[in-house]
């Protein structure tokens, strides 16, 4: 039985996903208490580590970091309801180890089935039993490709769409994204992290741009075995690569 709220985090990259659980929940003000959301991993932990919540609701697939992945990197784990695609028989591992699971998408008569095993989950919770199985079913878990980059502005975070976004550019002590109709934004993430988990349709061509490939309008041959992009954005911006990156961009180019 549950004598108080749990306090509760949602953590998903989609912002409906974020939504319809807030919507959900929100049907149960006795037995959950929201204190954040974060739509990533590394947001997450930094979030479950300040508030310490009783209860997460957790996206499987998410870009840069898994669920699973991030789980192991938190102070303390606290209880888990899963969010995921995978079919009933993947997660039958779930039932009997003390975590739950939901489909997306989230149905309400589901999530009334995990409001009245919650009182048994808290009783049985274990950490690492926890960490048993995600261990032998981590490799369940394709990582999602990364669709969009968060921005924060000021309290407000903005989801903006990665087809949109034509380059991104360091400067001495920012990173810039450029999108398609000449909008910057800042983010607080480097070229390097960047480099690491966006598609392959981002390539660095020099040491302060990464460009989005689908941009490139025209190719022109430079001195010093450099080229010169043409991107189709609104501001047709001219890109100068770096004699460094030439190995990748001829392999792009296949030439």
């Amino acid at each position: 039985m549950i004598n108080e709220p749990f306090k509760t985090v949602l953590i998903d990259d989609e912002p409906p996903a974020i939504q319809r659980l807030l919507e959900l929940t929100a049907q149960y003000p006795s037995v959950f208490d929201i204190v954040g959301t974060a739509s990533g991993a590394n947001e997450a932990i930094l979030l479950i580590n300040e508030r310490k919540p009783d209860l997460i609701f957790l996206d499987i697939q998410m870009p840069v970091m898994t669920g699973f992945e991030m789980l192991k990197k938190l102070e303390r784990i606290p209880l888990i309801i899963f969010c995921t695609a995978y079919d009933h028989y993947s997660l039958e591992a779930f039932e009997t180890n003390s975590i739950d699971y939901l489909m997306k998408p989230v149905k309400p008569e589901r999530l009334s089935q995990t409001v009245e095993k919650l009182g048994r989950l808290k009783n049985e919770f274990s950490s690492d039993k926890i960490l048993k199985v995600l261990e032998n079913i981590s490799l369940l878990a394709p990582r999602k490709p990364m669709t969009s980059i968060t921005i924060r502005n000021g309290d407000k975070m903005v989801f903006v769409k990665l087809d949109d976004v034509a380059y991104f550019k360091a400067d001495e002590k920012y990173v810039s994204l450029f999108t398609n109709n000449g909008k910057e934004m800042i983010t607080d993430q480097t070229l390097a992290q960047l480099e690491e988990k966006l598609p392959d349709n981002f390539l660095r061509v020099q040491r302060s741009v990464l460009l989005n490939k689908n941009y490139v309008e025209e190719v022109q041959a430079y001195f010093n075995c450099r080229y010169i992009m043409v991107l189709n954005d609104r501001e047709q911006t001219r890109i100068t690569t770096g004699r460094s990156f030439q190995g990748q961009i001829k392999n792009w180019l296949n030439i």
